[in-house]
């Protein structure tokens, strides 16, 4: 059975009255951060609808760059994955992610997908404070906060007047407009500039976001708007960015 904190919160979400809805649920689930990804395009990339605090966003963003962690494999396999202690995980698992969680502040971290059979369409990321572990009654709070988001989500062509999805309290606008697009469009290019794969190219993007401590999004702005190129020449290992002169490729 859900707490009462949680019941309210549901109502809310149903009657389309939470302020905060992102703040709300990381209240009823004595939560660190919470974040709402939804699952587009045909890679099935998660685009951030909502989170608190910031910190949740920027663990997402991480997510997202390095292409790993629990949030990843939620949405792969179709079940939670939670990791309240991420000192306890092999560093094997997500080597990239686990450091850089660890530099962030990030202790603990619950996702669990959000879908129907083997139709997914999101991620709702727990973050936990790490000196405890997830109860079963917040496990079963956000087991039911999944569903009803997955119900609204799912509900989103019936839309409020200001073209958000009733309860949530986000517009969903359509794949190709998602901050995401910038990310698929820069790895067409780097796909054609090195003569790879897509799924190679997008590797040697978020090598270099990742190497260079900025968020993905970032550089891949600067591909598609020809500020960043990669070529062949520019470096030994073949994956090489450059500035062009003038910021023109």
């Amino acid at each position: 059975m859900i707490s009462d904190g949680m019941a309210e919160v549901l109502r809310s979400l149903h009657r389309g009255e939470a302020d905060d809805t992102a703040q709300a649920c990381a209240r009823a689930l004595g939560a660190e951060g919470v974040a709402l990804s939804a699952l587009v395009g045909a890679k099935r990339s998660a685009e951030l609808l909502w989170c608190h605090p910031e910190l949740s966003a920027r663990f997402e963003e991480l997510q997202f760059t390095l292409g790993e962690g629990p949030g990843p494999d939620a949405a792969r396999v179709g079940s939670p994955v939670v990791e309240p202690d991420l000192e306890r995980v092999r560093p094997e698992r997500w080597p990239a992610l686990l450091p850089a969680a660890r530099e962030l502040g990030v202790h603990g971290v619950c996702c669990f997908p959000l879908g129907i059979g083997v139709i997914r369409i999101g991620v709702l990321t727990v973050l936990c404070d790490g000196n405890r572990r997830m109860s079963e009654q917040e496990y079963t709070d956000a087991t039911a906060l999944t569903a009803a988001l997955t119900g609204a989500l799912l509900n989103g062509d019936r839309r409020d007047g200001d073209g958000g999805v009733p309860g949530l309290g986000v517009a969903l606008e359509p794949p190709s407009v998602l901050r995401r697009a910038v990310v698929h469009q820069a790895t067409g290019m780097i796909s054609v500039q090195l003569d790879v794969s897509m799924e190679e190219a997008l590797l040697r993007l978020r090598a270099h976001a990742y190497g260079s401590e900025r968020p993905l999004g970032d550089i891949a702005a600067d591909v598609v708007a020809r500020r960043l190129r990669f070529s062949h020449e520019f470096d030994g290992d073949g994956s090489g960015p450059y500035a062009p002169d003038g910021g023109k490729g």
